[in-house]
């Protein structure tokens, strides 16, 4: 994250309604800035007609590495269903769907893809919600331990760039947060709080009759959180990881890793348990038997198939190490 005191630049056309907006009212939670360069409906980062993945966009995700992830992930979901007895339609909702890659490979479900800002989750259904990269570009509160109490980040203007400023003693939501789900506070500490994860796995849990909560992302367990005293706010734009969040609204994609203990702890208090918490290495490796495992190795040109494999290295070794996996269940009640 942007040191509080640093200043950022800006990018057009987003940054222009953005400091219309301050001029008129103020600094502006930065939970509104990152909602509004992301998903501002037309020039929002994550709704312009420019693509944001692959090797012409700003990164890749797991999602890119077609057919491999999207086969081994569509074999645990089958394994799992298969070991709660198979009853019924699988329903599987993914949550922040983008370009729909893994749309073939859940061809044997009853697919629903969901954005944040569009799209509906079932209101009532068995089976799986399935996200990739979701929750850590979900809008996030920022924080920071002052005198005893904490304080709001805000984000105003310095002539035209966007600089961080401090605002007044942080909502009593805010404070809760922070105070739940991460050790005791430190004075000068940056606290991001995920207020619209939890509202995400409040809706989850009602229409989830039962199943499971299927989620890949990179974060942190409250243990853990003490590793990153000044937040995770990153930007990312060119395939370069970039401090400064508030530079170029609409033009780079912010992201911040996901507190896997609030979503692990807010889930269990809203009917959803956690079976468990690892490496994404370890489910893939779970997700096939050496036999399928082979034949989906298999390919028609010896081209293909070096794709494929280095796709599952990349899988397992790569970003297999560094995501986690977060599996909850929802009983039938």
């Amino acid at each position: 994250m942007t040191h509080p005191d640093k200043t950022a630049g800006a990018g057009e056309p987003l940054a222009e309604i953005l400091r219309d907006r301050i001029r008129r009212g103020g600094p502006v939670p930065f939970s509104e800035f990152m909602e509004t360069a992301l998903y501002h409906p037309e020039l929002g980062y994550y709704r312009r007609q420019r693509d944001p993945f692959g090797k012409h966009g700003d990164y890749f995700t797991a999602s890119q590495l077609q057919p491999v992830f999207g086969a081994l992930v569509a074999a645990r979901i089958r394994r799992l269903w298969e070991e709660a007895g198979a009853p019924g339609e699988v329903t599987v909702v993914e949550l922040g769907a983008g370009r729909r890659e893994l749309e073939p490979s859940f061809s044997g479900f009853r697919y629903v893809p969901v954005e944040a800002g569009w799209g509906e989750l079932p209101e009532s259904f068995r089976g799986v919600v399935f996200s990739n990269e979701f929750f850590d570009a979900l809008p996030l509160e920022v924080a920071v331990r002052e005198g005893g109490v904490f304080r709001e980040m805000l984000v105003g203007l310095e002539g035209s760039r966007f600089v961080w400023v401090r605002g007044g003693e942080a909502r009593p939501e805010v404070a809760a947060y922070i105070e739940r789900f991460f050790p005791p506070a430190e004075e000068g500490r940056i606290y991001e709080a995920g207020l619209a994860a939890l509202a995400w796995v409040e809706r989850i849990a009602r229409a989830l009759k039962s199943g499971w909560v299927f989620t890949i992302d990179y974060g942190y367990t409250r243990r853990e959180s003490v590793r990153f005293p000044r937040g995770t706010l990153m930007g990312y734009r060119r395939h370069t990881a970039r401090d400064d969040v508030l530079e170029r609204p609409g033009e780079q994609d912010i992201t911040a890793h996901v507190s896997f203990t609030a979503l692990q702890e807010h889930g269990a208090a809203c009917g959803l348990e956690t079976v468990r918490l690892e490496n994404l290495s370890r489910t893939l490796l779970d997700a096939a038997d050496p036999d399928r495992l082979a034949a989906l190795l298999a390919a028609d040109t010896p081209r293909q198939e070096m794709e494929r494999r280095q796709q599952l290295k990349t899988l397992l070794f790569g970003m297999g190490e560094t995501f986690r996996v977060l599996l909850q269940r929802k009983a039938e009640n």
